[in-house]
């Protein structure tokens, strides 16, 4: 579970609830402006997307509650460990080890280099395989970044229809004022929708992309490595330079 989203979730709502006051926080909840800008900026994804791509961005969200990244030293210590054994019984020891692999890609890039495949096809087909995780990545992110920028522009639908309401009711001058703040509150709640919930979203599975996508570069160098026979020590120091000067030292001892 990631707790850093949870921390900045939790921490929003509760200062927000500070802010408004728990006594008065009645005052800010109104089921006809939760429609009009949850349901309308929902709504409007299906208009924008394909109905598989709205779903499976649903799924992704779980990503940005439950995943843990994979650290560089982890990968690094595996392919390593992998080298030393190729270096001692031959590529084609690590055919048991494969299948053990949990990782997808690290697998299928660890059976194309036992099954002797030309380096040059090895790295076409699983740069092409980095190429569409990245897309299938920016998908996802893509719909909640139009979800960031739509839900506002719902809230000031909502705010001009309460607006409009209002002014046809100015006979009534004592319910001016409750109108007024009925208006408002659905722009606030587009507010809180794009700036407390979607963009940091999109940024966090944007942050996870890079991540993934970076483990994937350095799990390719290290396959094409080991098919190559490098010494272990030397795979180490190739894949090393994927992670950042500052953090090197700390991915080390994470390596033990």
């Amino acid at each position: 579970m990631d707790i850093a989203t949870i921390i900045g979730l939790v921490g929003v709502v509760g200062l927000l609830i500070f802010g408004m006051g728990p006594a008065r926080l009645g005052a800010f909840i109104d089921v006809n402006s939760a429609f009009i800008t949850i349901g309308g900026s929902t709504a409007t994804l299906f208009t924008a997307f394909q109905l598989n791509r709205v779903l499976s961005a649903f799924g992704v969200l779980k990503n940005v509650f439950f995943t843990t990244p994979r650290t560089p030293a982890q990968t690094i210590k595996q392919l390593v460990e992998f080298a030393e054994q190729a270096r001692r019984e031959g590529i084609l020891a690590l055919e048991a080890r494969a299948m053990e692999i949990e990782d997808e890609f690290l697998k299928k890039g660890i059976q194309l280099a036992v099954d002797g495949t030309e380096p040059e096809l090895i790295k076409d087909i699983l740069s092409t395989e980095i190429t569409f995780i990245e897309q299938r990545h920016a998908d996802g992110a893509k719909i909640f970044d139009f979800w960031g920028t739509v839900a506002p522009a719902f809230g000031m639908i909502g705010t001009l229809v309460g607006l409009v309401l209002m002014l046809g009711n100015m006979q009534d001058v004592d319910s001016i004022g409750p109108n007024m703040a009925v208006a408002l509150i659905t722009t606030l709640y587009g507010a809180i929708m794009a700036n407390a919930v979607f963009i940091p979203v999109t940024e966090k599975l944007k942050g996870y992309s890079a991540e993934e996508i970076m483990i994937k570069e350095l799990m390719l160098e290290g396959i094409m490595s080991l098919q190559s026979g490098d010494n272990p020590r030397i795979v180490e120091q190739k894949l090393t330079a994927f992670i950042e000067p500052g953090l090197r030292s700390q991915a080390m001892k994470e390596r033990g």
